[in-house]
């Protein structure tokens, strides 16, 4: 198997539109393996507080080689019934003041780097259950007259459409001047031992992100 099918593998049991429904209702042609995402930690991962459909989504830290980023996220079932999960994590990056940042979102990461575009598939979560998926971007700055830009907030929707809700960083999406973010689909993570989130009532989720694909 390729390395980079391995690190989806770890971003899901570390592994970024399609349809995404609680079961209970609503060019550069670059190819070298990407860098391996850490596994959570206490130090960098903030705790998750559980959503009012009964998800929690957090980011899992940023691994860097060459230029190359990648970043796991990860959606946990952590309300009391199956959570049904198929297709791409809808992202929208801010800047430090917290305006949108137009970026292109490329499901699969083809043109970015291999190993990511496995297709979607559906997944059903159960109660503990997790999901992982990945960020995937180059640091490049190939055009001088263009300004670099940075994402210093993220948010995460399972989908477009649902609702989405901020993923803390542990340090900026340093896009370059390049304008695109990968993503893989969600893949099911191996089973956890760690406890998971108390059901509280969240900040209110932001405005379901766009795919301007």
């Amino acid at each position: 198997m390729r390395r980079p099918a391995r690190l989806i593998g770890a971003l899901t049991g570390v592994t970024l539109m399609a349809a995404c429904t609680p079961a209970r209702g609503p060019a550069d042609g670059l190819s070298d393996p990407p860098p391996r995402p850490g596994a959570p930690t206490a130090d960098h991962t903030p705790a998750a507080t559980c959503s009012p459909e009964g998800i929690a989504i957090t980011g899992l830290g940023v691994s860097a080689a060459m230029g190359l980023r990648a970043m796991g996220l990860e959606l946990l079932n952590c309300g009391d019934r199956p959570y049904e999960l198929r297709g791409y994590p809808a992202v929208t990056l801010r800047d430090a003041d917290g305006d949108p940042i137009e970026v292109r979102i490329i499901p699969g990461a083809k043109p970015i780097t291999s190993g990511f575009d496995h297709p979607p598939t559906r997944i059903v979560l159960a109660p503990g259950e997790r999901a992982g998926a990945a960020l995937i971007w180059r640091n490049l700055v190939t055009d001088p007259t263009v300004v670099a830009t940075d994402g210093r907030e993220l948010d995460v929707a399972p989908v477009a459409g649902w609702p989405a809700y901020p993923v803390a960083l542990d340090g900026p999406i340093d896009l370059g001047n390049t304008g695109r973010l990968g993503v893989s689909a969600w893949e099911r993570r191996k089973p956890d031992p760690a406890g998971t989130p108390t059901p509280a009532v969240p900040p209110p989720p932001t405005t379901a992100p766009v795919n301007p694909l």
